[in-house]
């Protein structure tokens, strides 16, 4: 169930990026309607939402690049996040100076981190074998004595 609403969440994100980033402006920004993006902005979400579906539908063999990247900002921002949020705030906004955080931007970073790590766990269970005891070398032969 997780696993289709993520899919879906990233769906959304890839096809219509800019409600997303609105709502992330108004949790994390006292002043969002000053916010000023780059115009890579909406090219840096769709891309999100592009490795959260690749890592979910094809889980980790698709692509262990992507999930170790995941994982490991998920793992930055879950323990530091300032540092990925200042980072963050330059790559998308043009006006960075002008735009005031909300006092709960670090513990609403550190839960896009928990996200993360999560969408890398359930990637990994992507790969795993439906019968644990049929390994994917098997699976093609199973597949057909099942029939």
């Amino acid at each position: 169930m997780l696993r289709k609403l993520l899919i879906t969440f990233g769906l959304v994100e890839i096809a219509k990026p800019q409600p997303v980033i609105d709502a992330c402006e108004r949790i994390g920004l006292a002043n969002p309607e000053e916010a000023q993006l780059r115009p890579w902005a909406l090219w840096g979400a769709r891309l999100e939402g592009l490795a959260f579906v690749w890592l979910l539908v094809r889980g980790r063999g698709g692509s262990r690049l992507v999930g170790s990247l995941l994982g490991v900002a998920g793992i930055v921002l879950a323990l530091v996040p300032r540092p990925i949020i200042t980072l963050s705030q330059e790559f998308v906004y043009e006006n960075t100076e002008d735009l005031e955080l909300k006092p709960w931007i670090e513990p609403a970073a550190r839960l896009l981190g928990v996200l993360y790590l999560t969408v890398v766990a359930l990637s990994r269970r992507a790969d795993a074998p439906e019968d644990p005891q049929i390994t994917p070398e098997e699976r093609p032969a199973a597949d057909r004595t099942a029939r």
